[in-house]
């Protein structure tokens, strides 16, 4: 039988484990994972020692720091760890479970009182060791906690101990994932873990090595060695997702074959100049980028980020004139029809007079042709646009997802540009940028502005361009904030006032009918009580989600000819609406809503040269509004800058606001990374990629990168969580 050291010798020189066999190892070896408790990790995804290596501690009790029973006072929220006494379940009179735990330490006891958590006289019991936070108050002269916070430590005695999440009270225990954590560090220890990241490259960032990181984030000795534990982890995250990004990226330009586009510019010089306004310097600078991509063979894949109103159309347009210019056409795709609709008439005006040149025509030349296709155009209109797509006498198409049906088919898109980029799925840009034997060149536009970190993570793999400028001559809107009776009435004042200049009023609200589960305005019944009480007299239209097409058309064209005063509506007008009379903006249980949707809502006013208001109506008054909800309306209150409310809304809310579902398989990739605090890290992590792809798709000379990447993203099927080229 081979001897222990002739084991390890053997270990240590099979070279350090990659996580690849950390994922291909399960716990047959571990003492205690048995089949019941191999099930109940198999609840929290914990399959494999990779898994368990990579499930993190949720937080950390410093019991050098921790406080003490006797040090508690009354409204101040603490940590302590102490002991389960005794544990008493009851009944109450109203027929509710009651559990009352004593405990204490070496300086004194206190009560943890659990309402409707029945379970914890089951998990609680004498003896048992735990770590609770809570505010503490006093009944009946005796201190307490109400439903704390409760971790199980058992008898661990670390100076830092992990707090793992843990599976409810007959699931893994945190003290036993610590054990077997500790077990699968120390079956790893003689070969050690793969580091991918050079050693200069760690040395230039301060990054610890891999494995001593593996090590300190689950055993640290201090909170600075967990937290330098956690910012290479949090790094080697970011690395993987860079990677794949800029290799996808890299792909694209190395092999995919575009369309070369005139660099004259004759029909944008055209364009520009017949506008009835002059463009920022931001618009200009992003009309060259956009062409400057155009011309070269590579497709374009750029993002424009624009805040409301920035005048990202006039790119949108530009972009489609390229592509008009040398023989190819231009499509863009919008989500809704309302905007589709709404894009049409507003290109169809900006490219009046505009000709092109025809051979075929008497003239020479005939005007740019644009047209519409949305699932509204039926009948022979339809047969006509499709036909005009087919034989390319159409120049430019508006639309929405009906412009990628099953049959429709273009003679030769040049050019892409998708609206709201956010609200299409991966599939159905793809299929958009398929339609065409050449890839078209793609600019993908959003009005939510998303903070340079974000960006680089959700759309790493394309070029960004931002309009950070307002065109001259519009008014800034004044926000207010609106809370009680009094300043309600005021505000309701201030809106006749409006309607009697001859303005128009927005009345946003949360919900279409009254709910028992949420206490907000519905559209329906706000309608009914302002048409009988505050704005009596006035004409008032209503428009929601529920109403048919035919109906929210015909009340919104009511109101865009001023034939309305009032237009009571849901958030369905927070994309697509444009109506420049429109100044008054007030949204209900304002509250209910997050930063970036109030400041898409405000956008709707404020669109002509008319001073423009919002006011933001909470039924909470100041010393009722939580922690979440009174910086939000301060931020809206203070500042118009959409770019600056993505910073606060990422400060306030974190990465939730800005991951929808399209990024949903990333985001389970960034466990320790965050897009709030570690912005560093992933820019270096982003210049890191940079430099380990450079004309290499392959990875061929970081082979455990490349693995790695393969493991964490392509394996699971996580593409998804970037535009699909």
């Amino acid at each position: 039988m081979p001897s222990k050291t002739a084991d390890s010798a053997e270990e240590t020189s099979a070279g350090p484990l990659t996580l690849a066999e950390l994922q291909a190892k399960n716990f047959d070896s571990f003492r205690g994972i048995g089949e019941k408790r191999a099930a109940d990790l198999h609840a929290l995804d914990v399959d494999n020692v990779l898994d368990l290596l990579m499930y993190y501690p949720r937080r950390w009790v410093d019991r050098t720091a921790e406080c003490r029973v006797r040090d508690l006072a009354p409204n101040v929220s603490a940590l302590v760890v102490v002991d389960v006494l005794s544990v008493d379940k009851r009944t109450t009179r109203n027929r509710k479970s009651m559990v009352t735990v004593r405990v204490g330490d070496a300086t004194g006891k206190f009560t943890l009182t659990f309402f409707n958590q029945p379970w914890r006289s089951r998990q609680l019991y004498a003896g048992l060791t735990i770590s609770v936070w809570g505010k503490p108050d006093t009944f009946r002269g005796v201190l307490q906690m109400t439903n704390p916070i409760v971790d199980l430590i058992g008898d661990r005695t670390g100076r830092i101990v992990p707090i793992y999440p843990q599976s409810g009270d007959n699931g893994v225990k945190t003290w036993e994932m610590a054990k077997w954590v500790e077990s699968a560090l120390s079956k790893c220890s003689p070969r050690g873990v793969v580091d991918p990241v050079p050693e200069d490259v760690r040395h230039k960032y301060g990054l610890a090595p891999r494995f001593e990181a593996m090590k300190s984030i689950h055993l640290p000795s201090s909170m600075d060695e967990m937290e330098g534990a956690r910012r290479r982890l949090a790094f080697d995250e970011c690395l993987r997702v860079q990677t794949y990004l800029v290799r996808e990226k890299k792909r694209i330009e190395l092999s995919a074959r575009g369309i070369a586009h005139s660099t004259r510019g004759v029909f944008v010089d055209q364009f520009i100049e017949n506008l009835a306004f002059p463009l920022t310097s931001a618009q200009h600078r992003v009309i060259a980028e956009v062409a400057a991509d155009m011309s070269r063979t590579v497709p374009m894949n750029r993002l424009l980020q624009g805040d409301v109103g920035s005048g990202k159309t006039v790119v949108a347009v530009a972009t489609l004139l390229t592509a008009v210019e040398g023989g190819y056409q231009g499509a863009l795709m919008a989500p809704t029809e309302v905007l589709a609709e709404q894009h049409f008439a507003g290109v169809t005006r900006l490219l009046d007079g505009l000709v092109v040149s025809d051979p075929e025509n008497l003239f020479g030349d005939r005007p740019v042709r644009v047209e519409l296709l949305t699932n509204r155009v039926t009948g022979e209109q339809r047969r006509r646009v499709v036909a005009g797509l087919a034989d390319g006498s159409i120049d430019i198409a508006i639309g929405t997802h009906a412009l990628i049906q099953k049959g429709i088919e273009f003679k030769s898109l040049g050019a892409v540009v998708v609206d709201e980029q956010h609200r299409f799925g991966v599939e159905q840009r793809a299929r958009l940028r398929e339609m065409s034997e050449i890839r078209p060149d793609t600019l993908v536009m959003t009005a939510t502005p998303i903070p340079r970190t974000a960006a680089l993570t959700i759309f790493g793999d394309l070029d960004v361009s931002v309009l950070d400028e307002m065109p001259p001559g519009r008014t800034p809107i004044v926000t207010h904030s609106v809370a009680g009776r009094a300043e309600t009435g005021a505000m309701w004042a201030a809106v006749r006032a409006a309607v009697g200049r001859g303005d128009q009023v927005y009345v946003v609200c949360p919900l279409i009918e009254e709910s028992e589960k949420l206490e907000a305005a519905s559209a329906e019944a706000t309608f009914a009580e302002l048409r009988d009480g505050e704005l009596s007299g006035l004409r008032i239209g209503l428009m929601h989600g529920r109403m048919k097409s035919v109906e929210k058309d015909a009340v919104m064209e009511s109101f865009r000819h001023a034939d309305l005063d009032v237009l009571v509506a849901t958030t369905v007008i927070e994309v697509g609406v444009d109506v420049p009379n429109a100044t008054q903006m007030v949204i209900l249980d304002a509250d209910l809503f997050g930063i970036a949707q109030l400041h898409q809502l405000r956008g709707r006013v404020g669109r002509g040269e008319k001073a423009s208001e919002c006011w933001l109506v909470t039924r909470l008054s100041d010393d009722e509004l939580i922690a979440e909800m009174k910086p939000r309306i301060e931020a809206l209150v203070a500042s118009t800058d959409g770019f600056e409310l993505a910073e606060v809304d990422l400060q306030l809310r974190g990465e939730g606001t800005i991951m929808d579902k399209r990024q949903s398989g990333g985001s389970d990739d960034l466990k320790l990374a965050s897009l709030r605090t570690d912005r560093d890290l992933i820019e270096a992590a982003r210049d890191v990629a940079i430099d380990l792809v450079g004309d290499d798709v392959t990875l061929s000379a970081h082979p455990e990168i490349r693995d790695e990447v393969r493991l964490f993203i392509e394996d699971r099927g996580r593409e998804d969580f970037v535009v699909r080229n």
